[in-house]
């Protein structure tokens, strides 16, 4: 589950698990290819989605825009590792917010039959950020999971 972390002066953190019942080259690629990404991203429907533009390579961008309780959220930032199959990370910034970027690293482990999701969300400019992300990844990787077994 959530596991905050604040040590002196460093700034909030989450990390969230969740086993998935499936590959962790089919939870990459819900990840990584737009159309599965507008399946279970975000806090609405697949239908929210606006934007799912992911130039998944180290130094490629993306961009991903959805509606929400009646208001447009975009997100932006920038990959930084790519090793497929396996782990994303990339910075992350709200067009709303762009001077408060964050850290994202996507772990995907083989587990059993299924796969192990780790997410790891670092940097946060304060605790209330924290606890809004905890909220919405913790809302994503529930539709994701539910994305996964109906894709089994």
């Amino acid at each position: 589950m959530d596991a905050p972390a604040r040590h002196g002066d460093a700034k909030p953190s989450l990390t969230l698990r969740r086993w998935l019942n499936a590959s962790p080259a089919r939870v990459y690629a819900a990840w990584t290819d737009p159309l599965k990404l507008a399946q279970w991203w975000g806090p609405g429907t697949p239908d929210d989605m606006l934007v799912a533009d992911l130039d998944v390579r180290v130094g490629g961008d993306f961009h991903i825009g959805f509606s929400y309780a009646g208001e447009r959220h975009d997100v932006h930032g920038t990959y930084q590792e790519v090793v497929p199959d396996e782990r994303l990370v990339f910075s992350w910034y709200w067009k709303s917010t762009p001077e408060r970027v964050s850290l994202v690293t996507v772990r995907c482990r083989p587990d059993g039959e299924g796969c192990m999701l780790t997410l790891i969300h670092e940097q946060f400019f304060d605790e209330a950020a924290r606890l809004g992300h905890t909220r919405g990844w913790t809302a994503s990787l529930n539709k994701l999971e539910a994305y996964m077994a109906q894709e089994a």
